[in-house]
């Protein structure tokens, strides 16, 4: 199949043309295929797109063509890589082999991390996406086509959720609690939709997790942005919103130690003054207010969803156990809690790094 598939590749593209390549598996590939190529002096990624997660493989092509050609246009450069697909002899970046697609794209060296080991690295890590929104600012989010339709919908992530509540015909005393908590987010839903009609769509990547970046070797610097299937349009608290939920918090999301699971302040204020970097030039007023909720909205919409799924018997989030849902949803719910509780502390912090009397 190896060879089958590199011959395939030099015919899509000639820069591997006349080279001795190996190619071999590379990381986990929990979405994708993807393997490393390599040649006596350059090596490559190459990626087996996966159309059962992501449906529409040509909207994300459509984008990423879009930050290719915003990137050619530019004279200044992120201060770091964003890899993009190589595009192929036809000027494509997907190249149908076998019946599947794959992409190609530069390799990148570096370390990825799972959790922050210290302050500087959320810093960093919110610089970067915050490089990123400046960076892409002149694209409007109108022009991006939807990835994944309703991808950050809060409004629809709480319907779908009391659809699910009202189709389960006997829910337990400790899922009732949780049900409960996440119908009474009422409130939250509301402030929500009323940013719909203020906030501008921006391009942003909508799924900012540490590991999606690609830090140096003594992880002092990021030299990539990478994982782009989800760039689209989007609110920039989107993107600041799921850094504050995957980095701020104490535990990780599968972590089912409900005493020890609370928001970091301190991280808090770091990921804002890193995010703040790139976008404090450009953030209307509306948007820069959304910053102070956004951790709550992400925080929430994954609670709902991995709640949801619960209800539905697991059906979309892959579980190692049948309660992992359940406890995923139990996990963010006590996060929540911890940032509303929090929220004049956060105020204090928001007003002092953006220099706004809130």
């Amino acid at each position: 199949m190896n060879s089958h598939l590199i011959s395939s590749l030099i015919h899509f593209y000639p820069i591997l043309n006349n080279q001795s390549l190996h190619i071999s598996a590379l990381g986990e590939g929990l979405i994708h295929e993807t393997l490393l190529i390599d040649s006596e002096s350059k090596q490559w990624v190459v990626q087996g797109f996966n159309e059962s997660v992501f449906n529409f493989p040509d909207r994300i092509d459509f984008n990423l063509s879009l930050l290719s050609a915003h990137a050619k246009a530019q004279t200044e450069a992120l201060p770091f890589l964003l890899p993009l697909p190589i595009l192929n002899k036809e000027g494509m970046g997907l190249s149908e082999i076998g019946g599947k697609k794959y992409r190609l794209f530069d390799f990148v060296k570096g370390k990825t991390l799972q959790q922050i080991e210290n302050s500087n690295q959320a810093f960093l890590a919110a610089e970067a996406y915050g490089e990123f929104a400046k960076w892409a600012k002149e694209i409007s989010g109108e022009l991006m086509q939807e990835t994944i339709p309703g991808f950050h919908r809060l409004d629809l992530r709480f319907q779908k959720l009391e659809q699910a509540s009202l189709k389960r015909p006997v829910i337990a005393s400790e899922e009732r609690e949780i049900l409960e908590f996440y119908l009474s987010q009422k409130p939250l839903i509301d402030w929500y939709l009323n940013q719909l009609n203020q906030l501008p769509s921006r391009v942003t990547h909508n799924d900012t997790k540490i590991n999606n970046l690609i830090f140096s070797q003594d992880l002092t610097k990021v030299e990539a942005l990478v994982d782009l299937d989800t760039v689209m349009g989007g609110f920039l608290m989107y993107d600041f919103g799921d850094l504050v939920r995957t980095v701020a918090c104490s535990l990780p999301e599968t972590a089912i130690q409900w005493g020890e699971i609370h928001l970091l302040p301190e991280i808090f204020e770091e990921l804002l003054r890193g995010y703040w970097e790139g976008v404090w030039d450009f953030s209307s007023p509306e948007e820069t207010d959304s910053l102070l909720l956004a951790g709550e909205i992400m925080t929430l919409i994954m609670g709902l969803r991995f709640f949801t799924d619960h209800l539905q018997g697991n059906i979309y989030y892959r579980v190692s156990y049948p309660e992992q849902n359940f406890h995923r949803a139990k996990n963010q719910m006590i996060f929540l809690k911890s940032q509303q509780e929090n929220r004049r502390l956060l105020s204090n912090i928001w007003s002092k790094v953006t220099g706004i009397k809130s």
